[in-house]
């Protein structure tokens, strides 16, 4: 059982497997092919190879440049970042230092409701002018 890649990331030289499907930089196929030949295109134009599927057979190895590596950490990380934790719902409320009691009291029972039905709830004062 080879290692298991934690995420997308530069592999270099360690690969585990013996057949790998490669992708060129361009995203054309290059077709499966045999380790040391992938290394040796890896070499011939100085790129990088990097895992991007392993459940499949072969897996799917792309070769990349440094740069097209770092844009697509950054990616990963900003699509990581803007999706939501399972089953964790995040509520915001905002409402001015200035609110009457009545609508203050309206919204306090909703932020109660939301915290028993195990929400997250964000509550923004906004200054009165």
């Amino acid at each position: 059982q080879p290692k298991r890649k934690a995420a997308f990331g530069s592999v270099g030289r360690r690969i585990p497997y013996r057949i790998l499907h490669v992708i060129n930089q361009d995203g054309e196929s290059l077709g499966n092919m045999h380790r040391a030949e992938a290394l040796r295109l890896m070499d011939q134009y100085g790129l990088k190879l990097v895992l991007l599927r392993e459940n499949v057979e072969p897996p799917v190895y792309r070769l990349m440049t440094g740069q097209q590596i770092h844009e697509e950490q950054l990616k990963r990380a900003e699509k990581k970042k803007a999706s939501p934790k399972p089953g964790v719902v995040q509520k915001e409320l905002s409402f001015s230092s200035a609110i009457a009691k009545n609508d203050l009291e309206t919204k306090t029972k909703q932020i109660a409701q939301w915290i028993e039905k195990k929400h997250h709830v964000k509550v923004t004062i906004r200054q009165a002018k």
